[in-house]
């Protein structure tokens, strides 16, 4: 890679990691696991720096290496059946809203992590990222279709699982 093509990778991702990070949080509910999601990302985006960066919209390219990093890991067996315990002090508490609000908050997290990670990643990309369902079937190389299906069937569940939650009709 030629030297302003490097630079101009590092300014890109030095701008969106946090934003990145933040959307992996959302899509594996840990934060050792996500900041591991940005990391594989970043590599996958060195080796094809110049093709994305000639891209009409990286972000849109980017999002999409993060969220096909994301399901290729969870497809893996050492996902599924290895779970790591660290030593490792917990993250510093973030700012600590209003308590209805952090409880829902704690909730809408764990019942996210009993969703499977095709509809997790609908959920996140369409109301976390803000995607519309167009975009959404791009990202995740499926059809509109299965976006509206996957969404309904994940906000089922997600209704399921927290009954006592006041659910806003959209």
């Amino acid at each position: 890679m030629r030297a302003d093509e490097e630079h101009a990778y590092v300014q890109y991702v030095s701008d969106r990691v946090l934003a990145l990070r933040r959307t992996a949080y959302h899509l594996c509910g840990d934060w050792h696991e996500a900041h591991d999601l940005v990391q594989a990302t970043c590599i996958k985006l060195y080796r094809h720096w110049g093709r994305i960066s000639a891209a009409d919209s990286p972000d849109a390219y980017v999002r999409q290496v993060l969220v096909n990093v994301y399901l290729q890991q969870r497809g893996t067996w050492w996902a599924r059946n290895v779970r790591l315990f660290t030593d490792a002090e917990p993250d510093p508490a973030p700012v600590v809203p209003a308590a209805p609000v952090l409880e829902h908050r704690v909730d809408l997290h764990a019942a996210l992590a009993k969703l499977a990670p095709g509809q997790r990643a609908v959920l996140v990309l369409r109301y976390w990222e803000g995607l519309d369902v167009a975009e959404t079937a791009r990202v995740l190389g499926c059809s509109t279709g299965t976006v509206k299906s996957q969404t309904s069937y994940a906000l089922a569940a997600l209704r399921r699982l927290m009954p006592d939650y006041a659910w806003e009709a959209r």
